[in-house]
């Protein structure tokens, strides 16, 4: 089973805009729903926390010490769809520091439920 690491906006989680802790990214890796092809085993969530600087070591970081490479990583619908958009920086420059860091494949998105 494919592996995957899942980050989301820990601003959006924390400000109530509908996203509870991101137990919908973790239902559609299970079922294999929206943007998974597959059901996969998520073996990280990982919040990116304003102003995201310290997002890539901490991507580094939970690799080193759970000695499990995922074959993927996946922005979190709430990080790559917020409304407002982070101030800091966009999804996609995101996903490019994290693939620059880690050499993993960075998917944006989780899933399309409501």
């Amino acid at each position: 089973m494919k592996k995957v690491a899942i980050v989301g906006c820990g601003a959006y989680m924390d400000s109530g805009y509908g996203c509870p802790g991101e137990w919908r990214c973790l239902k559609a890796a299970a079922l294999g729903e929206g943007k998974f092809d597959a059901p996969v085993s998520p073996v990280a969530l990982l919040r990116c926390e304003c102003p995201g600087r310290t997002l890539a070591s901490n991507a580094g970081m939970v690799e080193k010490l759970s000695e499990i490479k995922p074959d993927a990583i996946y922005l979190s619908s709430c990080m790559v769809n917020a409304k407002p958009g982070c101030p800091y920086a966009g999804a996609e420059e995101f996903a490019q520091i994290l693939e620059n860091k880690t050499g993993v494949n960075v998917i944006m998105g989780t899933h399309d439920y409501p």
